[in-house]
């Protein structure tokens, strides 16, 4: 079974102050092209919310846009996942407990995104 990566968009982004806030909408589009970049493997989804919402998928990365929180957008499809590997990369630690308690593994954003 093919692994699943989530990943929580507004988290990662925020997690380098590289001037993110200027455009979230761009910012989320270069984390969405950075993981595109990982190879195959795993399905990757990128979960966008607020001003980020409207970042279109491309090859190799799905990107769900939350209608309300991201955050339980992102616990909706670790839930729909039940059984099948699951890594949820977000320092948020109440999400982390939320996706644990349906059995996903978490990492934080320098999985993704090292420190530039």
């Amino acid at each position: 079974m093919e692994p699943l990566l989530i990943v929580d968009a507004a988290n990662v982004v925020g997690s380098v102050p590289d001037g993110w806030w200027r455009d979230r909408r761009g910012a989320a589009e270069r984390l969405r092209d950075r993981l595109a970049l990982r190879g195959a493997g795993e399905e990757i989804v990128l979960v966008v919310e607020g001003a980020a919402r409207g970042v279109a998928s491309v090859p190799g990365v799905r990107v769900e846009a939350a209608p309300g929180s991201g955050d339980d957008r992102i616990v909706e499809l670790v839930a729909a996942a039940a059984g099948r590997p699951c890594l949820v990369v977000t320092s948020d630690r109440g999400l982390r407990e939320r996706v644990r308690a349906y059995g996903a593994e978490c990492a934080g954003p320098r999985t993704v995104r090292p420190a530039e």
